[in-house]
């Protein structure tokens, strides 16, 4: 799947609005994301409004690029789904959270978006600004946000050959 070799952290992004299908396609494809007994945790919240991304730009360093792009879509861990018992649910849902914000970056390159993951959890601060800013019920909480935009660069999502054989072991470590 070429989308997942050629996917990119993209910071810059052009004025151009997203259309409603590309967002419902990003939507679609994170929820097609695996889970423990398929109890598929997330939510999510659209936001286009740029008094909203401005704040958001102000959750913690390295999230100012969100103001400059024309959508942000941040992900959030429903804890009343999960229903194993689990002694820590917050142990247990970043692999699901990331599933599902891996499937939505990748299908923006096949769409002709460009993404950064901005992350929420397990930052502490992080989490905090964006409570403040959202006033999420006490079940919810943010894993992460996604800024989504056409690149300003057509090339930013491009092929870069990240294999190492010398991190692949076979049946043992050593």
């Amino acid at each position: 799947m070429k989308e997942i070799f050629e996917r990119r952290s993209v910071r810059e992004f052009l004025q151009k609005e997203i259309e409603k299908e590309k967002i419902d396609k990003l939507l679609k494809a994170a929820m097609q994301a695996p889970s423990a007994m398929n109890e598929q945790p997330w939510e999510f919240i659209v936001v286009d409004d740029k008094n909203l991304l401005q704040e958001i730009s102000k959750i913690g360093m390295g999230a100012e690029m969100v103001k400059e792009a024309p959508l942000a879509i941040v992900i959030l861990a429903d804890e009343k789904k999960f229903t194993l018992k689990y002694k820590n649910i917050k142990e247990y849902f970043p692999p699901e959270m990331g599933a599902c914000c891996q499937n939505m970056l990748l299908e923006a390159v096949h769409l002709g978006l460009g993404t950064v993951w901005v992350c929420g959890f397990p930052l502490e601060e992080r989490v905090k600004n964006l409570n403040k800013i959202f006033n999420f019920p006490e079940n919810i909480s943010p894993f992460c946000v996604v800024a989504v935009g056409y690149p300003k660069n057509e090339d930013a999502n491009y092929y870069l050959d990240r294999f190492d054989e010398t991190r692949v072991k076979y049946n043992k470590y050593n």
